[in-house]
């Protein structure tokens, strides 16, 4: 099955074009991240699963052009391929169950990466943008690192930015004059007012926004020119984010493809560290 033709890839199109509220994008969210179980779901499950009332899963199918929930659900049986509902899941304490949910995540993002198109796109925008703008705040501020300071090895200019305030848009400017055309922007709940504002700056600028988000119904969709989602886990007092961490990674080997001597920087880097003995071995 290729990521077009995926449960995961059909639900995202059937959302495509309606204008939802904030509490129908989480059911959305929801129903993408478990997209082969869904067509199996009643409403109230639904609704537990997205952590919502059963009449916002009635008023979000309405929204979408259907009677109600249960029209919704026999459209998903119609186009989903045939095939038995999904058995129930053995117990877990919430510790195991945090790590399942991560790893449906990950089953989600390699369905997404089935097709790799937009990753590839992702990688050549960052590639030519010199300098380039890599900007978290706020909970994606570590992921955001983590991509920069791989980048940097390979990318010969790059300008993390994990601050807000005031200055955030005078970095934007500068990194513009430098001959910027790309910004990558890691964004994960809860989404600060300030990211949104800042991206929709950068666009105004000139700069084509990347993002990497946990859904593709985030509030930074409206404000990025290529938006690319990745999961977080929530069964935890704080969330989870190995789908956008690895992500992150993903696109540094999109990235890399696109800079021809990004090799030869990392044997650089390499010879350097074992001439100074920098790492233990």
């Amino acid at each position: 099955m290729n990521g077009a033709d995926s449960p995961a890839a059909r639900l995202q199109a059937l959302f495509e074009g309606h204008r939802l509220t904030p509490t129908q994008r989480r059911i959305a969210h929801s129903m993408v991240r478990r997209a082969a179980e869904v067509p199996f779901l009643s409403s109230v499950e639904l609704a537990e699963l997205a952590g919502v009332s059963q009449p916002s899963v009635t008023r979000f199918a309405v929204a979408l052009g259907f009677d109600g929930y249960p029209a919704l659900r026999r459209h998903l049986r119609e186009v989903a391929p045939a095939g038995p509902a999904p058995a129930e899941p053995v117990a877990h304490n919430a510790y195991q169950q945090a790590v399942e949910a991560e790893i449906e995540n990950l089953r989600h993002l390699a369905e997404v990466l089935a097709d790799p198109r937009p990753v590839t796109r992702a990688g050549r925008l960052l590639a030519a943008s010199r300098p380039l703008p890599v900007l978290g705040l706020r909970a994606a501020a570590a992921q955001a690192y983590g991509f920069a300071y791989f980048a940097a090895k390979v990318h010969p200019d790059v300008r993390p930015l994990h601050e807000g305030g005031s200055l955030l848009q005078d970095r934007i400017d500068a990194a513009v004059r430098a001959g910027a055309s790309a910004l990558l922007c890691f964004a994960l709940p809860r989404h600060p007012r300030e990211v949104v504002e800042v991206l929709a700056y950068a666009r105004e600028a000139g700069l084509t926004v990347v993002t990497v988000a946990d859904s593709a119904f985030a509030p930074v969709a409206k404000v990025s020119d290529l938006l690319l989602p990745a999961a977080v886990g929530t069964g935890l007092a704080f969330d989870t984010a190995c789908a956008p961490m690895l992500l992150g990674r993903v696109l540094l080997e999109a990235m890399c493809d696109d800079l021809p001597d990004a090799q030869a920087r990392l044997e650089e880097f390499d010879a350097r560290a074992a001439a100074r003995g920098l790492f233990v071995e």
